[in-house]
């Protein structure tokens, strides 16, 4: 539990601008981080290890990619009890993102939009930042994992995205723990197009082979996720289920956020563009879970995300058919008390006697 209850810090940072907030927040874990001061929000991490595509998870909750874009406060957030953190996405030159105002709160159901396109302050920045974090040297036995999650440049044309997506590979593989692939941020034109058949499996065929000779080149062989969106059909899930085991891929993030705004119409900022994340989403992204898990068998990786506002839903994912789960929006909305809760009730979950 940590010492500095959220519900206290809540009321102010509501009261910001949600952008606003949400840099002033990272600004100060940025600063606080690695120093007693941390004490106001870390939690003891639950230990219920899993392990999936060869890696070690010390327990089942981690971080959504999008919080933290530039990789900046990686031991903050590590101190918050996650088993795994993803940070980026991120891009291989600096880009400013969309146009402000680009986050929205709907707080009326625990809800976010935002818009804000993959800004970053691009590949050599972020990489430098993962290097300093010290989080390896923490729970040294089971340190927390890392993912680095990977875009193309907004300039950069679709046709052309597989070489941002290539040279994102080559700059992260040899920090990351594992590399999450996102085509699925509704906020890059066309880059949901990446995940139809034929753009799919061009991209994933070139991640494929650059995989192997950086696997060679570095003596390791870091696992590959790919990250899609919860507007897809079951014909399209089944597709790209096809597509991440014809190319070796070791896992799939599902889902990011939702253009869909049927559970939050009529209230303020729905019609806002972006993609809308937090409560409205955990019906579509379970039942892709769902679908992926009926598609790729019962030991394929899933990571499950989209959401999760309570320990419940947290389950639930397990039980749609998720090993390990992420948060990100939950976390604005409930605190880092959060993931403890949602770490301890799957711990019970699959410990529950038959």
């Amino acid at each position: 539990m940590s010492l500095l209850p959220y519900a206290l810090a809540r009321p102010f940072l509501f009261g910001l601008d949600a952008e606003a907030a949400h840099e002033l927040t990272l600004h100060t874990l940025e600063k606080v981080q690695g120093t007693p001061l941390a004490l106001a929000y870390c939690n003891t991490r639950v230990e219920d290890p899993v392990t999936l595509a060869g890696l070690h998870f010390p327990n089942r909750v981690g971080l959504a990619a999008g919080l933290d874009k530039n990789a900046r406060c990686i031991d903050g957030l590590g101190a918050m009890g996650f088993g795994f953190v993803e940070v980026g996405t991120v891009t291989p030159l600096p880009q400013p993102g969309n146009p402000k105002p680009r986050m929205f709160r709907l707080p009326k159901a625990d809800a976010l939009i935002n818009r804000l396109g993959f800004n970053n302050e691009g590949l050599d920045a972020f990489i430098a930042n993962v290097q300093r974090a010290r989080f390896r040297r923490q729970h040294a036995g089971t340190p927390m994992l890392l993912g680095l999650n990977i875009g193309k440049n907004a300039a950069t044309p679709i046709e052309d995205a597989t070489s941002d997506y290539l040279k994102g590979l080559d700059g992260v593989y040899p920090h990351a723990d594992y590399v999450t692939v996102n085509i699925s941020s509704p906020n890059t034109k066309n880059l949901r197009a990446l995940q139809s058949d034929e753009a799919l499996d061009g991209l994933l065929g070139a991640i494929a082979a650059r995989r192997e000779v950086l696997a060679s080149m570095h003596g390791k062989r870091v696992p590959v996720f790919v990250k899609i969106a919860p507007d897809l059909d079951e014909a399209q899930v089944a597709v790209i289920a096809a597509t991440l085991k014809r190319h070796g891929m070791d896992g799939v993030v599902a889902t990011n956020t939702t253009l869909s705004r049927d559970a939050v119409k009529g209230l303020p900022h729905a019609e806002e563009a972006g993609g809308l994340s937090g409560a409205p989403v955990l019906a579509a992204s379970n039942r892709v879970i769902r679908q992926l898990r009926q598609a790729l068998g019962p030991y394929y990786p899933i990571i499950g995300v989209g959401g999760i506002l309570s320990a419940q839903d947290a389950v639930s994912k397990i039980k749609a058919g998720a090993d390990v789960v992420q948060i990100y929006t939950g976390l604005i909305y409930k605190g880092p008390d959060l993931v403890r809760d949602a770490a301890l009730a799957i711990q019970r979950s699959h410990q529950a006697p038959l």
